[in-house]
């Protein structure tokens, strides 16, 4: 297996984890705030992040390093969980999926930006019919729009696209696990805050399992362990080549909700997921 294999093989393993952020969110939510569940996500995944860089007695980051890691815990660890919880509040999850859509084109846009990807115009043609086909499926199930949640949706796609890219170069001097162990690290003083002051006064002695469980998911699956895998896939296969396998996400993510929640699948998400596929694959030959 050469590099760009083993790329796409540690980015479809961490697409399969974020995928299952959806269903765990939902779980979590059901006991816990979406804005608490935000600052104790980082919160804890802050804390296993620094006990590993101390047991692994990792040297700190050197200059500009520091300023690449700010990004990525800008764009990764508060950004996109603060302002797409935040847009949640003013649209569907369904409308959501249309924004998803897009956060392989701004990947793969940083990709360009900040390392220096050069796509063909084929990659960008199959990117932008997987982003369409994505798009057009949330838009076909009914889901109302609202101007603050699609501005504060697009925001987090931007700022995620970012931080993917930057994560991407920067795995390449500190490596996989490092970057995103750092920029948890970096993220500890505003989860903590956040924590503190959104910690209901009542305490938590009455949130189910259920809340638990998911909130475990998204701190150490989501928030930590996918990104490892995540990071080292956009480094070895390309950033925007692998990138593009987050359009497998929202799908991935209604099968889950199926299975974990008993939500229902519509039929339609099966032929959108082949084309979804279909342009993945059509990307990664071009890109």
């Amino acid at each position: 297996m050469d590099a760009r294999q083993r790329g796409w093989a540690n980015g479809m393993l961490a697409v399969a984890m974020f995928a299952g952020s959806m269903p765990a969110t939902r779980l979590a939510i059901i006991g816990i705030a979406p804005l608490l569940l935000t600052s104790a996500r980082a919160l804890i995944a802050g804390l296993i992040g620094g006990a590993l860089l101390l047991l692994g007695r990792q040297p700190l980051p050197q200059g500009g390093q520091w300023r690449a890691l700010v990004v990525v815990a800008g764009g990764c660890v508060l950004g996109f969980p603060l302002l797409s919880a935040l847009a949640l509040e003013h649209i569907s999850a369904a409308r959501s999926l249309v924004f998803t859509g897009l956060l392989p084109l701004s990947t793969a846009t940083f990709g360009v930006l900040r390392a220096q990807e050069r796509p063909s115009p084929a990659f960008w043609a199959f990117a932008a019919l997987g982003a369409a086909a994505v798009a057009g499926f949330a838009l076909s199930r009914g889901a109302a729009g609202s101007a603050l949640g699609d501005g504060l949706m697009l925001a987090a796609v931007i700022v995620c696209g970012l931080g993917y890219a930057e994560g991407a170069v920067l795995t390449r001097a500190l490596g996989g696990w490092q970057v995103i162990c750092w920029a948890l690290v970096l993220s500890l003083p505003a989860a903590l805050l956040g924590t503190l002051a959104l910690h209901p006064a009542a305490g938590l002695a009455g949130v189910g399992w259920q809340s638990w469980a998911g909130l475990a998911y998204v701190s150490l699956i989501s928030m930590l362990v996918g990104f490892i895998f995540w990071y080292r896939g956009l480094d070895l296969g390309g950033i925007a080549s692998v990138g593009q396998l987050q359009l497998l996400q929202p799908f991935l993510g209604l099968g889950l909700a199926a299975l974990v929640l008993g939500e229902s699948v519509s039929p339609a998400a099966l032929p959108v997921m082949a084309v979804v596929a279909a342009s993945a694959l059509g990307a990664r030959r071009f890109a």
